[in-house]
């Protein structure tokens, strides 16, 4: 498997004295929004990771090899280029042997973490059950590798395009704790409130990394997802939010669009109709889920 693994000095250095390292996703910077906000976001993240006491590992496939820590010019040309695709779990293979560059997902990044001994991960949001699965069981490989993976996931909750009731359903099936961070509901990715109550609620950062720890030292496998509210004043009104996203699913419909295409098409959707404000919001939240995975990485080491 090493022969797979281009791990950043520093990332190797920080694992083998047990510092804390955050993992992060590079499907947002490829896909999650344009350039250059992808870019300029990228940079302040990694660069808030830092601040909050742990190293940032921003994840992708290069050339046949899964890095674990992008230079900046790396980061820029994944912002910039055109032809990356996008990586989720099943992809992998082959990305790797066509020696490819690609962005990786929530799935494919915990996976990638996972090798190389990374335990914290913050993202924007994870995918889930989509509001049609009766239809097309469409449900995202992040849930079926969160079962599996012993990442604990930090995220603004479930993409608020998706069936969040069903996807909670679907995590409570597999074992997959779910706490919420400081309040009783579960937040709506956008939004602070989604309507669903949280499975758990803690308050405290060392409570959290209590938790992870004693789930595996327990020896029970699989991810811990930790749901942190977008910052309030920073978020959008779920019910003006439920209007955009209805029109988005319409117009995706409409031009059948499908698979992994979706989730991009209706973000973009959403943004261009809502003013950037929702582009806004998915700063926002992306910056204050990797202040909280650092605080977690770093408390996580202490026990």
């Amino acid at each position: 498997m090493q022969n797979f693994l281009e791990i950043q000095p520093e990332i190797k250095s920080a694992l083998a004295e047990r510092r804390p390292v955050v993992a992060l996703e590079s499907t947002i910077i490829s896909h999650g929004m344009p350039y250059p906000q992808n870019l300029a976001t990228t940079f302040e993240v990694e660069r808030i990771v830092r601040e909050n006491g742990a190293i940032p590992a921003t994840i992708a496939i290069i050339n046949g090899k899964c890095y674990a820590g992008l230079t900046n010019e790396q980061l820029e040309y994944f912002a910039k280029a055109k032809d990356v695709g996008k990586v989720s779990l099943r992809d992998i293979p082959h990305v790797i042997s066509k020696k490819l560059y690609g962005a990786t997902t929530v799935a494919a990044t915990m996976r990638i973490a996972s090798m190389v001994g990374i335990k914290i991960f913050a993202t924007g949001g994870i995918g889930g059950v989509h509001r049609n699965a009766s239809e097309t069981m469409d449900i995202s490989a992040d849930l079926t590798e969160m079962e599996q993976t012993s990442v604990a996931v930090v995220s603004a909750g479930i993409k608020s395009i998706l069936d969040i009731g069903l996807t909670l359903e679907y995590l409570e099936t597999k074992g997959i704790p779910v706490v919420t961070i400081g309040q009783d509901e579960f937040p709506g990715f956008y939004a602070i409130k989604s309507g669903f109550n949280s499975p758990l609620r803690l308050d405290r950062v060392d409570e959290i990394a209590a938790m992870i720890k004693t789930k595996w030292q327990l020896g029970i496998s699989g991810a811990v997802l930790i749901a942190n509210p977008v910052p309030s004043g920073q978020g959008i009104d779920p019910y003006e939010m439920e209007i955009h996203i209805e029109k988005a699913l319409k117009e995706a419909d409409k031009k059948k669009i499908a698979g992994k295409e979706v989730t991009p098409f209706l973000l973009k959707y959403i943004a261009d109709h809502t003013g950037g404000e929702s582009l806004d919001a998915n700063i926002a939240l992306i910056k204050n889920n990797a202040k909280l995975g650092a605080e977690l990485a770093v408390a996580y080491f202490k026990y």
